[in-house]
């Protein structure tokens, strides 16, 4: 018979695994954009991330220091320890400081030909998104509300790791459509942002079904959609 508890553990480390191997990409991404900023050499296609200056430093870092340690946030046994809270201390500066920065760069007129209106939409919509939910998360918690708590944070990971989902979906553009313009690379960005919100929404919903006890279930059907 399985070990319940050897199980968990496979299913926790295969979770946080995958969670880092997703933010491999845009991680490299953003050491190569640091490397071109101290090397101090600048291309036409790398001219507009010397304009931005420190804000482009801000969010790499930021992005960088939150997708890789929030993985980590999803093993329950870290979530036992002070580890979590002290973690946390970390993480929900280093979001903030990733999505305002973002907002702030994606109206710039320095973008690419592809940063079409609707992606700026997308751009400062879901960096906004993550803002609120990141700060929902921080009341939450000083409320002593941890579901609630854990559902915001959930959500602003999901936001946070849209580049690496967006590696898949904008990777697929040229594939099926041949040639890509700037509609398609906002319905590209913007399919990796809703990808991770529907997955995100599915694992609290189904955390929220396994805090209601199966008499409580049973008794209210309607208990585990709340």
């Amino acid at each position: 018979m399985p070990n319940p508890t050897r199980r968990r553990r496979r299913r926790t480390t295969l979770i946080v695994t995958g969670l880092v191997l997703l933010a491999i990409v845009p991680v490299l991404g953003g050491a190569l954009r640091l490397t071109d900023l101290a090397g101090g050499e600048q291309s036409p296609e790398n001219s507009r991330f010397f304009e931005f200056g420190p804000l482009i430093i801000a969010h790499i870092v930021g992005a960088t220091v939150y997708s890789v340690l929030g993985a980590f946030q999803f093993a329950p046994g870290l979530r036992r320890r002070r580890w979590h809270r002290w973690s946390g201390r970390v993480l929900v500066p280093a979001g903030l400081v990733a999505a305002g920065t973002g907002i702030w760069m994606s109206a710039s007129p320095s973008l690419p030909d592809t940063n079409s209106l609707a992606l700026v939409g997308l751009r400062v919509g879901f960096g906004a998104l993550m803002v609120v939910a990141l700060l929902l998360g921080l009341r939450a918690v000083l409320r002593r509300d941890i579901p609630t708590h854990r559902a915001w944070m959930i959500r602003a990971y999901a936001i946070g790791m849209g580049a690496g989902t967006q590696v898949f979906t904008l990777g697929l553009m040229p594939v099926v459509f041949g040639s890509v313009d700037a509609t398609l690379v906002a319905i590209g960005m913007g399919a990796g942002w809703f990808i991770n919100l529907a997955v995100a929404e599915a694992v609290i919903r189904r955390s929220r079904r396994r805090a209601v006890p199966p008499q409580a279930a049973r008794r209210r059907p309607d208990a585990a959609f709340l």
